[in-house]
């Protein structure tokens, strides 16, 4: 074999030696990109599931569980109303209420003070009931936060005045204003008497979340069509678009003379 031959071959075994070495280098790094890829997946499978734990973790602390603590004074099936006025009263006027719909705001602000009149001269008894229907809607928990520190308030014997401090100052109905417990606390300080420090015990313990959830499951099952429900006599009369605060005076003086 010539000598041009020779070198001939022996560059050519180079060559295919240098190649194959490449080829190595080439599958190492598919396998350790390989490798890499799926720890990256495994890490981020590791972050989903770690979010979705955490998220359930807020939810089941956030879901009222337990047993349902009604309120001092509760009345009612399963102690699930409310009531402001004297027993004694021929008329009873029946709220189911959300203290985030802007519509329950409108009506308090419109009925509240012929309520009132009715209810101090012992001719009106109202049953309240308190629901969670925005925070299904819109989401949030500031319905059921404000639910709770308003049975709290009831415990206090201060539920009427609180009642209205919390629609004089409700928020936007997309903000979730309420779910800050500190917000309802500071509230309470409008009332005389009722920033105490069991009031916000029970305020932030959430005593009375179950008993809401209660509420707010009373109304689902109901065949009520949203919030405000008012009812006098079965009838709702929020529902009637003839009803003034004057017709609803008329309409309880009348039961009282009967």
């Amino acid at each position: 074999m010539s000598e041009k031959n020779r070198e001939g071959k022996s560059t050519a075994r180079e060559r295919l030696a240098v190649e194959r070495q490449k080829q190595k280098g080439s599958e190492k790094r598919r396998r350790a990109l390989i490798v890499g890829a799926s720890v990256v997946c495994v890490l981020a499978l590791a972050a989903v599931v770690g979010v979705l734990a955490a998220g359930a973790g807020k939810d089941k602390k956030n879901t009222a569980a337990g047993p349902a603590v009604a309120p001092s004074g509760a009345t009612g099936k399963d102690g699930l109303a409310i009531p402001v006025g004297k027993d004694g009263a021929k008329s009873t006027l029946t709220v189911w209420e959300d203290f985030r719909c802007p519509a329950c705001q409108s009506f308090e602000t419109v009925y509240r003070p012929t309520i009132h009149q009715l209810v101090d001269a012992g001719q009106l008894k109202v049953e309240y009931h308190l629901v969670t229907l925005i925070d299904g809607n819109t989401g949030g928990s500031g319905s059921r936060h404000a639910a709770n520190a308003a049975a709290c308030a009831q415990d206090a014997g201060k539920f009427v005045a609180y009642h209205d401090v919390l629609y004089a100052n409700q928020p936007k109905e997309t903000d979730d204003t309420f779910a800050d417990n500190g917000k309802l606390i500071g509230l309470a300080g409008k009332v005389d008497g009722l920033d105490t420090p069991g009031f916000r015990a029970c305020v932030n313990d959430g005593r009375h979340d179950s008993w809401v959830a209660k509420s707010n499951a009373a109304f689902q099952s109901g065949s009520f069509s949203g919030t405000p429900t008012v009812l006098l006599g079965g009838k709702n009369i929020y529902a009637d678009q003839s009803m003034t605060p004057a017709k609803l005076k008329q309409l309880v003086q009348a039961e009282n003379k009967g």
